[in-house]
């Protein structure tokens, strides 16, 4: 058997230490946060509470799901990340495929992709397009704009142009078009490429909170995170929905908690069936240019 150095000894120590005090910071804000929400109104106001409740209640989850505006803005988050996701999929992945091949004016088309990652603008003339093309307090404001991304676009183009082109050459040799090559060979072997972009998009349609708020005149219209953004930042009370009496039975900041533990949870229950992907994902993804 191989034996193992001091040194080495020495070094997983301390990097398997790192890592754990690392993964407690990521951690335990979330953990207080669940203690939180279980937790009596005046151990909540009075700070008391670590990791574990105190005076166990389900209060604030009682009175969180009675509220319609909650209710309505997490519907709109589902909605938003479901069909956001698939329509950026469609988009980058169609156009990554086409841009993994070799053709004549490629590169200056590449570099058009890049300066639009690179420039924007502004928030100014993006408001005035958008409100122009009737996007203003419509549903497709959250899903039409941010459906292509040059970031995703090249993780994507990366992952097709390795794999080798004696594939594709034999199946349209035996007749297959172009989206019967993208459909049978090309999705089955980016499997990991497609599911770390998936939960990119994911994870940024959840969160993103500032379309809500710059589009939507009406907060029922508010997707999950521009929801939160509005009660837990800004502090605007009136979308809690709490009667009097729940109001004196209960701290705000404990239904706060619940409610920004709820909208942490999707994501959270998503990641791990991803996670095998996602480093193999993005490490083949930034191989090639």
């Amino acid at each position: 058997m191989r034996r193992t150095s001091v040194s080495r000894k020495i070094f997983v120590l301390v990097n398997t230490i790192f890592l754990v005090a690392v993964a407690l910071l990521c951690l335990l804000p979330l953990v207080n946060l669940f203690a939180l929400s279980l937790s009596e109104k005046s151990a909540a106001n009075s700070g008391i509470v670590t990791f574990w409740p105190v005076d166990f209640t389900l209060l604030a989850y009682e009175k969180t799901f009675q509220n319609n505006n909650f209710i309505r803005s997490i519907l709109i988050s589902f909605l938003r990340t479901g069909i956001g996701t698939v329509l950026s999929m469609c988009v980058i992945t169609t156009a990554g495929y086409a841009l993994s091949k070799d053709f004549k004016g490629r590169t200056p088309l590449m570099w058009f992709f890049v300066f639009t990652m690179l420039f924007s603008g502004g928030l100014i003339p993006s408001y005035l397009v958008n409100s122009t093309l009737g996007l203003k307090n419509n549903f497709l404001i959250y899903v039409l704009p941010g459906a292509f991304s040059c970031y995703n676009l090249i993780l994507i183009m990366n992952f097709f142009r390795s794999i080798p082109k004696s594939l594709e050459e034999a199946a349209l040799i035996d007749g297959a078009g172009f989206f019967t090559v993208l459909r049978k060979i090309y999705f089955p072997l980016s499997k990991a490429g497609l599911a770390t972009v998936a939960l990119f998009i994911m994870v940024g349609n959840w969160n993103e909170w500032f379309t809500g708020i710059l589009y939507m005149s009406d907060t029922k219209n508010y997707p999950l995170a521009s929801f939160l953004q509005v009660i837990v930042v800004q502090g605007n009370q009136q979308d809690l929905a709490l009667d009097p009496t729940s109001a004196a039975a209960m701290s705000e900041r404990t239904i706060k908690a619940a409610q920004v533990f709820i909208g942490a949870l999707p994501i959270l229950m998503v990641y791990p069936f991803l996670q095998k992907y996602f480093v193999k994902g993005i490490v083949m993804g930034a191989v090639k240019e």
